[in-house]
């Protein structure tokens, strides 16, 4: 899949004009792609799209000008663009409550590497880089994986044949999900582009 080039990027009052329609769309199309892991654990499919609208939305929030500074936040969310046959993830610790927060972020370290997709039996661990500000004895709200798939892997998922499975072997959030035929679906326009 294609990476975010900088002519792609609205400058912010251009982005303000097609923001509504804009962001109502890439939201539609996330729906198929989030999937909840009990319930403090989500994960979003991404995607070229999804990837973009987290662009603009982060340079509209910061209100980020500067062109070195755009160009930054473009080399870093264009970590999670996926590449041929790879799949990518962002994993959210969702848990409003700070006191719960801090500490499940604590008990559920070491989290972002017990995360794999299974394939038609087949596995495949998501990895990451270590995020900003990472601390050792906890881990993070949000991690960013992604996995590459084997070539039969990719194309029962193109084919929309594949049974794919999420699963956390961590041992305070152990978890199975099945993904349904809509994130099947996604996920195999994802690897056909």
């Amino acid at each position: 899949m294609r990476t975010i080039e900088r002519n792609e990027i609205l400058p912010l009052a251009e982005y303000e004009l097609i923001r509504p329609h804009f962001r109502a769309r890439i939201i539609e199309e996330k729906r198929p792609r989030r999937v909840a892991i009990g319930e403090h654990l989500a994960v979003t499919f991404e995607n070229r799209d999804t990837v973009l609208l987290q662009i603009q939305e982060m340079l509209r929030t910061e209100r980020i000008t500067a062109e070195p500074a755009i160009n930054h936040e473009i080399a870093t969310y264009n970590d999670l663009v996926p590449g041929d046959d790879e799949v990518s993830l962002t994993l959210w610790v969702q848990i409003p409550d700070k006191p719960l927060r801090d500490r499940l972020l604590v008990e559920l370290t070491g989290l972002e590497d017990t995360v794999r997709l299974d394939v038609d039996g087949e596995s495949f661990v998501l990895k990451g880089p270590r995020p900003d500000g990472f601390m050792e004895g906890r881990t993070t709200a949000v991690h960013y994986l992604k996995a590459k798939l084997s070539p039969v892997a990719a194309a029962a998922i193109k084919a929309k044949t594949a049974r794919v499975t999420l699963v956390i072997e961590h041992p305070q959030h152990p978890a199975r999900v099945e993904l349904d035929r809509a994130t099947v679906a996604k996920l195999g326009e994802d690897l056909a582009t």
